[in-house]
């Protein structure tokens, strides 16, 4: 069951036949991508770890509604938002959610130089100005924003996740990137590093990377 030949459509068709080995192997193959999937957009090991299980559970329900011809991961991975999302929105504060984002931004800017003290606490400080920013951003721009900054995926990999074309991805990202770097407007070396980068999201940094 574990060969690489089995294609992921061969084990939707199995799991739809009743196979539960089959859909068993599906959840190994991605059980991971989702498990980062989720921590990317909720930002806890635990609830990431608990949103991604939920998704399987009620991707195996649904597993009659699967589609064989069509990829199985941007299908899972609709699951996988309408969690997260829903999660998010039940939460009274996302922003300890967000600390791990904030730490990703700050370590950006700052570089990988050794960190003085006084620089220290101007990361720290920085962190949170980016955790409380990205926390006011809104769902479609907080998503945009993990899948290609954190999760590093390409335009059209995100265009397959989304269901939208490639373009739309680019301008949601250019849109995402402007008002996180509104949200920043205050700290001057955050908001140059986000404003560049929504000029490479315009299409500056050569397509599809």
């Amino acid at each position: 069951m574990n060969s690489p030949e089995i294609t992921d459509r061969a084990l939707v068709l199995r799991a739809q036949g009743g196979e539960r080995a089959a859909f068993g192997e599906l959840v190994t193959r991605y059980m991971q991508r989702a498990y980062y999937t989720a921590l990317g957009l909720v930002g806890t090991h635990d609830d990431a770890l608990d949103l991604s299980q939920e998704a399987f559970a009620r991707a195996f329900r649904a597993r009659a509604t699967i589609d064989p011809e069509r990829p199985f991961f941007p299908w899972l991975y609709q699951i996988i938002r309408r969690l997260c999302f829903n999660y998010t929105r039940d939460q009274r504060s996302r922003r300890q959610k967000l600390e791990k984002a904030g730490s990703w931004l700050a370590d950006t800017t700052m570089g990988e130089r050794p960190v003085r003290p006084d620089r220290a606490v101007e990361r720290a400080e920085l962190r949170d100005r980016v955790a409380e920013a990205i926390e006011r951003l809104g769902e479609r721009e907080r998503e945009i924003l993990v899948l290609r900054e954190f999760q590093e995926l390409r335009y059209r990999e995100i265009a397959e996740l989304l269901e939208i074309p490639m373009g739309t991805v680019m301008s949601r990202l250019y849109a995402a990137r402007r008002a996180l770097a509104r949200e920043l407007e205050n700290t001057s070396v955050v908001s140059g590093l986000v404003s560049g980068g929504a000029a490479r999201g315009a299409g500056v940094d050569g397509g599809d990377r």
